[in-house]
């Protein structure tokens, strides 16, 4: 990885794409610390420690790089366009004008872009919009909350998420133009490792408070998250080849085919998209208590609505080993819903058919096309159930240690490790289409 960064860095066309990307980064960074108005920071960090430890809240501010806890230009981060983007794709294949802008190629892909980045606004808007109310009734954070100032302060602070956000989607888009890798991924990216440095702080802090009770569970916790990392990096490249033989055709003097090849299939083909469907799924309820709180303690007095909404949302607690039952579940749901939709088998047995081209000891047609969903679904077994491992480990780590390291938990190390290995693979495909020396002889 280091050399094909060093050999990337020696292009200066490359090189301007790196520093680009680098400049996109710094400007949301800058932005993920300038404070929305009307609102107190000093009792929002308060509370944020108070009530959103391993929570919903929580999982937003990892994802927007600690901007949420700092009611930042940038606190509600890359998450509505992350979301709107699973609703869009999900409708592609419910709707058939989206599907036939699917597969109209570059033009049919900026139009769905177009219709993404417009949900994501309307996403933007209902989040802020709950923000905004949670940070008045529950946190008491904004200054201003009754008559014109309260009006107006309402508006500020709403349309300013909304700006943050729009403007984080901008800022990506231009990556994607003009950088290197993805743009939200890469947003995704910086905002997760930027709060590495702060969780590794707080994990010495756990030592030297406490030693005696911390020392031994963070050595612990350090070794179980370089073999996290080792494992990711394992199934990331892991794959399961179907082995294809072409027939051997003579047009004229000349002979046609004959030769060997694989249908190279990902163990982990889905990538992080599970744990965010999942994710997003297991976050409405606690979305909900952003408009409304549950009560705190069942009485007497207490009516059945109220306790059926109490235990409805301290079963979605996400420290909860419910919660953590649930999520997993749905991840492996998830993973098998997304192969699905992104391989199919039938299609893939006429492309060989058509190709002349066959599974040694399968013959053409269904049976070609059953036992490549066979392979798919055992591979996708056993990509979903790391994934919940992966996804579900913070969750029960937390619960047996309190230690609390969220940037460093396992969603976290996915998509970093993910975004890593994907940006050098957009490095290494630049060196070569420009016939870097080394890749033709």
């Amino acid at each position: 990885m280091f050399k094909t960064l060093k050999t990337a860095w020696g292009i200066p066309e490359i090189r301007k794409k790196i520093l680009f990307t680098l400049f996109i980064i710094l400007i949301f960074r800058f932005g993920s610390v300038i404070t929305v108005p009307f609102l107190d920071t000093a009792i929002l960090k308060d509370w944020m420690k108070e009530k959103a430890s391993g929570g919903f809240l929580e999982y937003l501010d990892i994802l927007s790089g600690g901007a949420l806890s700092k009611a930042t230009v940038f606190s509600l981060g890359v998450t509505p366009y992350i979301n709107a983007s699973i609703i869009i794709q999900l409708l592609t294949y419910a709707l058939p004008p989206l599907e036939r802008l699917q597969q109209e190629g570059e033009d049919g892909r900026k139009k769905l872009n177009t219709i993404t980045s417009y949900v994501a606004l309307g996403l933007s808007a209902f989040m802020g919009t709950a923000y905004y109310l949670t940070l008045k009734r529950s946190a008491k954070a904004v200054k201003y909350t009754s008559g014109k100032d309260g009006t107006f302060a309402m508006f500020v602070i709403i349309l300013t998420f909304m700006a943050g956000s729009s403007l984080i989607i901008w800022l990506g888009n231009r990556i994607n133009e003009k950088g290197i890798g993805n743009g939200i991924s890469m947003i995704l990216f910086a905002g997760i490792v930027s709060r590495i440095p702060s969780d590794l702080g707080a994990l010495a802090r756990y030592v030297h408070d406490n030693a005696d009770e911390y020392f031994i569970k963070v050595v612990i916790y350090l070794l179980i998250f370089v073999a996290m990392v080792v494992g990711i990096v394992y199934f990331n490249e892991a794959e399961r080849r179907i082995p294809v033989q072409y027939a051997k055709r003579v047009v004229g003097r000349k002979q046609y085919g004959g030769q060997s090849t694989h249908i190279p299939i990902k163990v982990c083909m889905s990538g992080v998209m599970p744990i965010i469907f999942a994710m997003s799924f297991m976050s409405l309820p606690s979305m909900f208590t952003m408009f409304k709180e549950p009560v705190k303690v069942i009485k007497k007095d207490t009516t059945f609505g109220q306790k059926f909404y109490y235990y409805f949302v301290n079963f979605f607690k996400t420290q909860s080993y419910s919660y953590a039952a649930l999520y997993f579940i749905l991840i492996i749901l998830f993973n098998y819903f997304y192969v699905a939709i992104q391989y199919n088998p039938v299609e893939m047995a006429n492309n060989l058919r058509q190709s002349n081209g066959g599974i040694p000891g399968i013959r053409p047609g269904k049976p070609t096309s059953d036992y490549i969903q066979r392979v798919l679904s055992k591979i996708s077994l056993v990509g979903a159930v790391f994934l919940g491992i992966v996804a579900v480990f913070p969750i029960i780590f937390l619960n047996l240690t309190n230690l609390n390291v969220s940037s460093m938990g396992g969603t976290s190390i996915l998509i970093v490790v993910s975004v890593a290995i994907e940006t050098v693979r957009t490095l290494e495909s630049q060196l070569m289409m420009r016939h870097h020396k080394g890749f033709l002889g």
